[in-house]
């Protein structure tokens, strides 16, 4: 099978591999879709934490059961759940399998999806209920902002700004909007808060570059300040920022993910009261929701794809995907 591999920071090469067999426990999927997510955007340029090369990158994917599995048919399209757990450490026994003390996330830890076939643990499987490939491919960064908004405990009518307006933060931004939130997006691209406020009808939409930003959060919530703030940046400078625009008593979750060490003040954060906390990956539970807010017809997915190109091309085009100038919201590789 042609396979894609990530030689090292910036160099990608097609390999010829065996196709894997399934054994006991184990599912062979036919890769028909591939979703191009940060994570891989950042293994490329070489700033990807929990990261070593060569590695096959790719884990938001769409395919079709070569064979049939207990609960699942051979032929049927299927997502999956790519965050390996082991099943017996503190997180697991906690119902954290999200943050296994072994995870082993496809396309970072273990080789993931960029080639024609692929196993799972069969215990990772999502039915695709009729749903597209595209919508499949999909699930996986929808959850994460799902998993997001419910670390948040988002309620109706808060208001929660959405630091970061690119796939995840559009995905955060549905997700607080379905919990019934008030939603802010606030990034440094206007290509992506024009994308929010046309396409997702988001209401509130800040420039992070403008020099009014905290004065005009405050216009928004009526003097009160967000009461939750989510960060899908990964942007040191960002999370750093963001402390200031949290209103007493709030919440701010980092979903967004970086190298270095976050500084905030104390005293600032203390009078407040505030609540940080991390959202790392996402459980069955957020894939459902994600599903069902599909099927239910709440969230339109397909919207965000921006580039589709074919598997034979991902080399080619792939470092262009770094470059905001070409507006890419989501890249999608198609496999026949």
């Amino acid at each position: 099978m042609n396979t894609l591999v990530c030689l090292e920071p910036g160099q990608f090469s097609y390999e010829d591999r065996a196709v894997p067999v399934a054994q006991e426990g184990q599912a062979l999927l036919r890769i028909r879709r591939i979703g191009i997510c940060g994570t891989d955007l950042h293994a490329y340029e070489g700033t990807q934490p929990f990261f070593a090369y060569p590695r096959v990158l790719g884990h938001e994917l769409a395919g079709e059961l070569v064979a049939a599995v207990p609960g699942f048919e051979a032929g049927e399209a299927v997502t999956f759940i790519p965050y390996f757990n082991c099943g017996t450490c503190i997180a697991c026994r906690s119902g954290l399998p999200n943050c296994c003390t072994h995870i082993n996330v496809c396309g970072v830890h273990s080789d993931g999806g960029m080639g024609e076939y692929l196993l799972v643990p069969t215990t990772s499987l999502i039915h695709g209920q009729g749903l597209s490939y595209d919508e499949l491919a999909l699930v996986e960064p929808l959850a994460i902002g799902a998993h997001g908004v419910r670390r948040a405990a988002v309620k109706p009518g808060e208001f929660v700004l959405v630091v970061g307006a690119g796939p995840i933060g559009l995905g955060i931004m549905e997700f607080a909007r379905i919990a019934g939130a008030h939603v802010i997006a606030l990034d440094i691209n206007e290509q992506r808060l024009a994308f929010c406020k046309d396409r997702l009808q988001v209401a509130h939409t800040i420039n992070a570059l403008a020099p009014d930003v905290t004065e005009q959060l405050r216009h928004i919530t009526n003097g009160d300040m967000p009461t939750v703030v989510i960060d899908a940046t990964g942007s040191l400078k960002a999370i750093n920022n963001a402390f200031s625009y949290l209103a007493h008593g709030g919440r701010y979750v980092l979903v967004g993910l970086q190298k270095g060490d976050i500084s905030f003040s104390h005293p600032e954060f203390h009078k407040r009261e505030a609540t940080l906390m991390s959202s790392r990956n996402a459980t069955q539970e957020d894939f459902e929701h994600v599903v069902t807010s599909m099927k239910a017809g709440l969230v339109q997915p397909t919207t965000y794809i921006t580039h589709r190109v074919p598997f034979a091309q991902v080399q080619a085009e792939f470092a262009s995907w770094l470059d905001p100038q070409t507006g890419v919201i989501k890249a999608m590789v198609e496999l026949e």
